[in-house]
């Protein structure tokens, strides 16, 4: 049975200087400043956790500077932004990525890459294990010239955001490719969707956001940014957020998990232990549940009382997925910091996905919280493994696993799970909350008439 862990201190030495674009740091206290408890090993904060650097970097310009920057960003060479590149954008300019100030320069890429972390100008060292660059190609770099700024559009009339700064080098794929995912095997549903076609230039540089970011799709209220969060942690009274990242509809075992949470934090002596319900918002793989219903079963989640509305936050995060793996997942931790959480619940193969080409999963499944537990730049943030949760037949419910009756258990996967609600079979009672199952089948039932009744396979993931 896996019990809550405090994250491992890995020294992490750096002699050198690189020249970077942070906001200016200040010096963190590790736990916020606020009155610390240890428990069974664990020093946690009763407050919220301080931003990585020390504060949030919110990259949108003024009100009384917006239309300033719009005159200026149709005077400038232009950028066309990807939907991709976008998500990335609003990722930045609400500071998920703090202390970045735009996209990545060639001495923080090569950082990324190659120690999963970044050293800040005062010797400070914060976690980034995604690259969060811009490819241009060389008709856009060409057009550039020797300009120092950058516009960057995503539909004719409409700037986003100028570029300041810039610096330009080489996008070397092949080697970001395999540093991100360990492998270039063909495949890779983010690799083909935003790498494999993009230019061979990255564009980095310091970015100032015209306007907030909106998709106007009837969920830009449930994307709260990592102020807004933190805001309604404290209009909340929350001593403690516990984070749980997902891209699958919400089932019992996931609940389960969650709430047993809340009560260990209780236990230890937390008053009001808040939690942060927060799936991904960005690029998904095709066979993924869109976004849009999975908000509808989120939704539907609550409605039924399986989570507590008082005690839970649902929101958006902004983020596009990789499926990386044990890269991927640090920077899933550590963008939740900037939100104020300081426990983060990890399971089985985080932002894991079978291999493209093999028949087997691309990572270890416990290669994830053991990344997490000694990454550099997470020291602050308190780890929490999954504890195993299947469908227990004797109980008629979801239950934690009991390795002295292992015959009694039932394991339903994702995959096999879309593939029950794709065929319209039930799933055993007790699994999914029947409101939530009922959008599952929906959104499978209204894909099947938008496809002539043709429905994808599930695609292991």
């Amino acid at each position: 049975m896996a019990s809550m862990a405090a994250t491992l201190f890995v020294p992490f030495q750096v002699s050198k200087t690189f020249d970077t674009h942070f906001a200016p740091s200040s010096k963190v206290n590790i736990f916020g400043g606020a009155k610390a408890r240890t428990h069974q090993g664990l020093r946690v904060s009763s407050g919220l956790i301080e931003p990585d650097g020390g504060k949030l970097v919110e990259l949108v310009v003024k009100d009384s500077e917006r239309d300033l920057k719009k005159g200026q960003a149709f005077s400038l060479p232009r950028i066309k932004l990807s939907r991709i590149d976008l998500e990335w954008v609003h990722v930045l300019s609400e500071g998920w990525a703090s202390p970045l100030n735009g996209f990545m320069k060639e001495s923080e890429f090569l950082q990324t890459l190659h120690f999963n972390s970044i050293r800040l100008n005062d010797g400070s060292v914060v976690n980034m294990s995604l690259p969060i660059v811009l490819p241009i190609d060389d008709s856009q770099k060409h057009r550039i010239g020797d300009s120092k700024k950058v516009a960057l559009f995503y539909s004719l009339g409409n700037p986003i955001a100028i570029l300041n700064n810039i610096e330009i080098y080489k996008h070397p794929k092949e080697e970001r490719i395999a540093r991100t995912w360990g492998t270039t095997a063909p495949g890779l549903p983010y690799v083909e969707e935003a790498i494999s076609k993009a230019g061979n230039w990255l564009i980095g540089g310091d970015l100032e956001v015209i306007e907030p970011i909106k998709y106007h799709d009837g969920l830009d209220h449930f994307r709260l940014s990592p102020a807004e969060l933190r805001d309604e942690f404290k209009k909340r009274n929350a001593d403690a957020v516990f984070a749980f990242q997902l891209r699958n509809p919400v089932h019992n075992g996931h609940a389960l998990l969650m709430t047993d949470t809340r009560k260990r934090l209780l236990d230890m002596g937390y008053k009001n232990p808040v939690l942060l319900l927060h799936p991904l918002g960005g690029y998904t793989k095709a066979d993924d549940v869109p976004l849009d219903w999975r908000m509808k079963q989120h939704e539907k989640v609550l409605e039924d009382g399986v989570l507590d509305p008082e005690t839970t936050v649902v929101s958006i995060f902004p983020s596009p997925m990789h499926y990386a793996g044990p890269t991927e997942v640090q920077w899933h931790a550590k963008a939740r910091i900037n939100a104020g959480a300081n426990f983060y619940i990890v399971g089985r193969d985080p932002a894991g996905m079978s291999h493209p080409v093999e028949k087997r999963d691309l990572y270890d499944a416990d290669h994830g919280k053991k990344v997490l537990s000694m990454a550099p730049g997470l020291e602050r943030l308190n780890i929490l493994p999954f504890r195993v949760a299947a469908y227990d037949n004797v109980q008629g419910k979801m239950a934690f696993f009991d390795p002295s009756r292992p015959q009694d258990f039932l394991f339903i996967s994702g995959t096999k799970m879309r593939t029950l609600a794709r065929n319209k079979e039930s799933p055993p009672d007790g699994f999914m909350c029947p409101g939530g199952w009922k959008v599952l089948v929906d959104y499978y039932d209204s894909l099947a008439v938008s496809t002539n009744g043709k429905v994808p396979e599930a695609v292991p993931a």
